[in-house]
């Protein structure tokens, strides 16, 4: 999408990892915090009945494993931002001060491997570097990396997960609306086409089913922490209030692809972007947008399950050829 830049830092010393979204320009952004259990930065101030309603723009989102220590990168992606705008001001800097919005939403993923290991400013700051304009590396990669998903019954039935994304041009109007999802869920992954389960706890052969084992009365006691995290983005224009109903809407995006969601151990969040592109002059319709990002998003969840490379313990849906999907309702 014109306008923006994704950037990657992958550890390879353990499954963790950070994703960065830079805005060229200034953007429009809203949020849609629907977990119980979040760890985010600036969401707050996203609020449109806090501040004043569209003169807070954002620069940068962060995306990070590494549990709420993983927070830290987004100070690492202002330190850029800092560095940017001064070598492009050059010693008029000194007398025009910036503050720099980088809200941020982290997953859990510490249970993999040695928890201490956790990605920190100077992995936001190395995302930064190595932000590109066009098709982004999905699967096992920056916030993806450690991501896992139908942990109901603990980290030995689940699958490995990642990062996906998906990019829907609205017809030939010229607006665009993307998305990019690091999904780590507590629950199954559901095609919402077929209505089967894609990727989540397993059996001996096929799926568990988490919701069946639910109603079944398995499963119910507490589990580790999960979460599922997003930006979807659009060129068109809209106001902070708009984009925090499009947020919302591709909250709906998860509910399609994910049994059980919005559960008191997941931290679910959407951020909402638009990019206020000038060439795009059309005024557009914020719940037709907003209907598509949930279509983005849904795409960008299913891709990040069947674009993620297993680890060891951990197999993916590619490493289990012969799983044939399994029903996603009891």
């Amino acid at each position: 999408m014109e306008g923006i830049k994704v950037g990657h830092f992958t550890d390879e010393r353990r499954p963790t990892g950070c994703t960065v979204v830079l805005c060229e320009g200034e953007a429009t952004c809203g949020v849609d915090v629907r977990g119980g259990w979040p760890g985010t930065r600036l969401t707050d101030a996203l609020d449109p009945v806090k501040g004043a309603s569209d003169t807070i723009l954002v620069q940068a989102i962060a995306l990070s494993g590494g549990s709420n220590f993983g927070l830290a990168t987004a100070s690492g992606v202002e330190q850029y931002l800092r560095e940017k705008y001064i070598a492009r001001l050059g010693a008029a800097a000194k007398s025009k001060p910036m503050a720099f919005a980088v809200p941020a939403a982290i997953i859990y993923d510490i249970e993999l491997g040695d928890w201490t290991i956790v990605p920190n400013a100077e992995s936001g700051y190395q995302a930064c570097l190595a932000a590109k304009a066009g098709p982004v590396p999905e699967g096992n990669v920056g916030v993806g990396n450690g991501a896992t998903v139908g942990k109901m019954f603990g980290m030995k039935q689940s699958m490995k997960s990642g990062l996906g994304t998906s990019s829907i041009k609205v017809g030939d109007s010229g607006a665009v609306v993307g998305a990019i999802a690091a999904v780590n869920a507590l629950g199954d992954v559901i095609d919402p086409r077929s209505g089967k389960i894609v990727a989540g706890a397993r059996a001996e052969t096929g799926f568990l089913n988490e919701m069946g084992e639910l109603r079944r009365g398995h499963g119910v006691l507490p589990v580790e922490w999960n979460t599922t995290i997003a930006v979807v983005a659009t060129n068109a224009t809209f106001t902070k209030t708009e984009m925090n109903k499009i947020a919302q809407m591709a909250s709906a995006g998860l509910a399609r692809t994910i049994n059980p969601v919005f559960t008191t151990w997941d931290g679910d969040t959407v951020f909402a972007i638009s990019t206020r592109a000038p060439s795009l002059k059309t005024r557009f319709e914020v719940s037709a947008i907003g209907a598509i990002a949930a279509e983005a998003l849904s795409e960008a969840i299913l891709r990040a399950v069947r674009n993620a490379r297993g680890i060891p313990g951990i197999p993916a849906l590619r490493d289990l050829p012969g799983r044939a999907a399994g029903p996603g309702h009891p």
